[in-house]
């Protein structure tokens, strides 16, 4: 291997190839790994430590890591501990590769955080073959957490056994935060408590293909709500699920209706309070208008909608805000 490691500096590709990260003190093994790997189409790093693996790591996420267990200073099983331990990096599969065979250190392995392992001497088509295994869902869970991101919807992964957090993207920690700023001042790496409890009690929906209800909080106008979207993996630490954030809040809402159906902000406010049930004296109340102007703003939404009805007009905003809401 003559030519030197990727720059972290260096774009990373992930529609070209799939990044992998290789840990090993030893350079023989690194450059027969290196060689094989970028043979294959994949994008390799290298880290000759643990410490250079866990910068190495939160710089670049890396699609997977293969990870000498024992290494001097930083041993692998405490480096895949750390990385487990991180909401940017847990949710990246770590096979071991090690020479200790005895049942004890495999399985200290696995409990470290490790999804599979290959013993030394290393085989690089083993290894090719057990990472393709586990990329496969790797690729499925990043591609969903991208789509999810491109649409503005925050999203996070959470164990259900500890309520550790397993991924979270910069929304969703933002909205955590803004949210549950305690809970995560307390415990940073786990989702706040009430969002575990409801997460437990879907569960058994869940298992039923049913759609579990929704875990809703409100701070005034604001609301942010949570979905349970699916499950991303069940393993010796229980089973992992993606869940959908989304704040809404009235004003974002009537934004929407006034979008939709070509209505000034004050037409789609009183639509929007309409399809909420209020008659005109409390819609009045609410946007401070009297009876009458909310009377002649009902009249204007009727014929822009095409509707004669107050039922009518309500079932359509509803129908729109039901989208809206099932599209989160």
């Amino acid at each position: 291997m003559n030519a030197p490691p990727p720059s972290i500096d260096q774009a990373l590709d992930r529609d070209r190839a799939e990044v992998v990260l290789i840990v090993d003190d030893v350079p023989d093994n690194l450059a027969m790994l290196h060689d094989a790997l970028d043979e294959s189409g994949y994008t390799v790093l290298v880290a000759t430590s643990g410490e250079a693996a866990l910068q190495r790591a939160a710089q670049a996420l890396p699609d997977v890591v293969l990870l000498d267990a024992m290494m001097p200073g930083l041993d692998g099983f405490e480096v895949a501990r750390r990385l487990k331990a991180q909401p940017s990096t847990a949710h990246i599969p770590i096979l071991f590769m090690t020479g200790l065979t005895e049942t004890e250190h495999l399985v200290a392995a696995l409990a470290a955080g490790g999804v599979d392992y290959v013993t030394k001497p290393i085989k690089p088509k083993e290894v090719l073959a057990r990472m393709a295994v586990h990329l496969r869902g790797a690729r499925l869970a990043r591609q969903t957490r991208n789509a999810l991101d491109a649409f503005g919807y925050a999203s996070i992964t959470v164990r259900a056994s500890d309520g550790r957090l397993m991924w979270q993207t910069p929304l969703a920690r933002d909205l955590l935060q803004a949210w549950y700023g305690t809970d995560m001042a307390r415990r940073p790496n786990h989702a706040p408590p009430a969002v575990v409890d409801w997460l437990r009690r879907a569960l058994p929906d869940a298992a039923r293909q049913l759609e579990p209800a929704r875990l809703s909080a409100e701070a005034g106008a604001r609301r942010l709500t949570f979905r349970l979207h699916r499950q991303t993996g069940d393993d010796e630490g229980g089973s992992e699920w993606l869940i959908v954030m989304r704040e809404e809040s009235d004003a974002a809402v009537i934004e929407s209706l006034s979008l939709s159906f070509k209505l000034t902000a004050r037409e789609a406010e009183v639509l929007y309070w309409v399809a909420q049930g209020k008659i005109n004296r409390d819609i009045a109340e609410v946007v401070g208008a009297s009876p009458a102007t909310v009377k002649k703003h009902l009249e204007r939404v009727y014929a822009k909608l095409g509707v004669e009805t107050r039922t009518a007009a309500a079932a359509m905003a509803m129908g729109r805000m039901r989208g809206g809401a099932a599209a989160a």
